[in-house]
């Protein structure tokens, strides 16, 4: 394969569940730009039972607005000097992780396989609370596609590794499953003759070899190769698609992880994405520069919609309509939602429903999200031993909303909303952000096909992906604090090439500054009760982006859903009338 900086073109793709995406990056004039998209339903079922029947056909969109060739008359490609493709077909590698641990070397485990954009069916550990007949029942009711095994940190006891261990021969799940082992390197004989016959076992380094240490790498590469082999196992058409591709097809959840953490050390913030997709919400956050992905298994807006509703229930989604709407008829409108994934909403009380679900489904997907963002836990700082299995002391938290620079949506609810305003309120809804934060969509869909190119031409994938596809909706203002409702909140003055433009919020409003866009200096100055960042009462000076909303600034602090309808005209979200409000 030729040096990547050579090439000047690619086609990318990425084969989801029920959509197959493709685009055209081209270089002209030392400038990589998006010049093509394309998109066409997934082909592996019947009667096509073929991947690559909706690839071509999502490329033939792009021949068609082009006018170029990519499809050759011997079914190959042409064109470009690279294919590329992600895969979240079959909802990706269905994995269970084991360690000893749950806050230690098992969730060191879980976020290799996380970051390896597996998708985490459960975790089991020795002291999970569950005895050993109810893992091992419930491996046998998951029937995972493979098996990350960790604990121990090296040359340390193995008995309760190899208890683990025995636990997973006990499952009797089938001899090919791959078990990938990255616990005690002193327990690798035995772990080898316990699953000897029952699994075909992978050795990488440990993922904790002493307490203070963390290695995901080696676990991750082997979890890539393991879904290498289960998606060209069990998806049709998937050898013809890995022949076609210059590099190794990634899943599409680890090629958006890519990018987010490309974003955050690029411009040295911070960065939370939100990725709501038809089964699973996806929540990748980058604090003190570590990436951490979760996924919230059934909260999704196609497949698990009528999930999201049970997981969130009927009084917390109706508090965002701005209409009444009873319990049977939300559960109904959902349930064909469900069942036709693929319709759009014709009707504004359909509009707001979805984007109702789409907040609540954010929300507990970043509450759950929040608990894995910490430190290493296990690692004391001059304690008793005993201390290292007290959770509350385990760990500091590495995600504060008050340090969070950039909030991004991913995801068709985002991509496809009528207007910008509206996937602004899903984010400021859902997230309740602090502070200044700056908050942005990917338009076009385009996270995990930057991502993966990211994996060849790393200042290539950059250049698109800001340049063209992070859509900036502009800075939040939210402070933090207590006061009542009409009160002073905070003053901004905004410092333009001219003059200076004063504004003055009263607490409880949600607020729109209508400025050109661009990048502005401003001082903020809250009032004594609230904080913007620098402690109560005390000044921030700081760039604000006026993005395709202008910037907002929310004093709401505790909501009252009363004002709902308040909101969304404050923004002229949706074309609201004095009708639908509330009685």
């Amino acid at each position: 394969m030729q040096s990547s900086n050579l090439y000047q073109s690619f086609l990318i793709a990425d084969c989801g569940t029920t959509g197959t995406s493709v685009i055209l990056i081209e270089e002209h004039a030392d400038t990589y730009s998006l010049m093509g998209r394309g998109e066409a339903p997934t082909t592996t079922e019947p009667p096509y039972e073929d991947v690559t029947v909706g690839l071509f056909n999502a490329i033939r969109h792009i021949e068609e607005s082009t006018g170029k060739t990519f499809i050759d008359k011997q079914g190959g490609l042409q064109g470009v000097d690279a294919f590329l493709c992600t895969s979240s077909v079959g909802g990706g590698l269905q994995m269970m992780v084991a360690g000893l641990v749950r806050i230690m070397t098992a969730e060191s485990a879980e976020r290799a396989a996380l970051g390896a954009g597996a998708m985490v069916m459960d975790v089991i550990a020795i002291d999970d609370g569950r005895i050993a007949p109810q893992k091992v029942q419930r491996m046998r009711e998951l029937r995972p596609d493979a098996v990350l095994l960790s604990g121990g940190i090296d040359d340390g006891n193995i008995d309760n590794v190899l208890e683990l261990t025995e636990q997973i021969a006990s499952a009797k799940l089938r001899p090919e499953l791959p078990v990938i082992f990255a616990g005690n390197i002193a327990a690798r004989e035995q772990v080898s003759k316990i699953l000897e016959n029952r699994a075909c076992l992978f050795f990488v380094d440990n993922v904790r070899p002493v307490l203070e240490v963390e290695v995901l790498e080696p676990a991750g590469r082997e979890i890539h190769r393991r879904f290498l082999e289960h998606v060209v196992a069990h998806a049709p058409g998937y050898e013809k698609l890995a022949a076609l591709t210059s590099a190794p097809i990634l899943p599409t959840q680890g090629a958006i992880g890519y990018i987010i953490e490309d974003i955050a050390e690029r411009f040295k913030q911070t960065v939370l994405g939100i990725n709501i997709g038809d089964a699973t919400t996806d929540v990748y956050s980058v604090f003190k520069s570590k990436l951490i992905r979760t996924v919230s298994g059934d909260l999704g807006l196609g497949t698990s919609i009528s999930n999201s509703l049970k997981e969130a229930g009927y009084k917390k989604i109706a508090r965002w309509l701005p209409f009444s709407m009873e319990e049977g008829e939300m559960r109904n409108r959902l349930r064909n939602k469900m069942l036709r994934q693929t319709t759009v909403a014709y009707e504004l009380n359909e509009l707001l429903l979805e984007h109702a679900v789409a907040k609540e489904v954010v929300r507990l997907a970043f509450e759950q999200h929040k608990g894995s963002v910490v430190g290493l836990r296990g690692v004391r700082r001059a304690r008793d031993v005993g201390h290292i299995f007290d959770q509350s002391l385990s760990s500091d938290s590495l995600a504060s909303l008050m340090d969070l620079d950039l909030l991004i949506g991913l995801g068709a609810i985002f991509a496809q909303a009528p207007r910008y305003d509206q996937a602004l309120l899903i984010l400021l809804d859902a997230i309740r952000p602090e502070g200044v934060t700056t908050l942005a969509i990917d338009q076009y869909s385009t996270a995990s096909h930057l991502g993966m190119l990211s994996t060849l031409n790393r200042e290539a994938a950059g250049e698109v992906f800001y340049n063209e596809c992070l859509a900036y909706l502009g800075s939040a203002i939210a402070p933090v604090g207590d006061g009542e409702s009409g009160e002073p909140c905070v003053e901004i003055a905004l410092h333009t090439e001219k003059d200076t433009e004063q504004f003055a919020i009263s607490v409880g409003s949600l607020t729109r500054l209508d400025i050109p866009q661009g990048i502005y200096r401003a001082t903020i100055k809250p009032s004594k009760h609230f904080n913007v960042g620098k402690g109560p009462g005390r000044s921030l000076t700081t760039e604000l982006v006026s993005g395709l909303c202008g910037i907002v600034v929310d004093t709401r602090g505790n909501l009252n859903h009363n004002d709902v309808h308040t909101w969304y005209e404050a923004l002229n979200a949706y074309p609201l009338s004095k009708e639908s409000d509330r009685q």
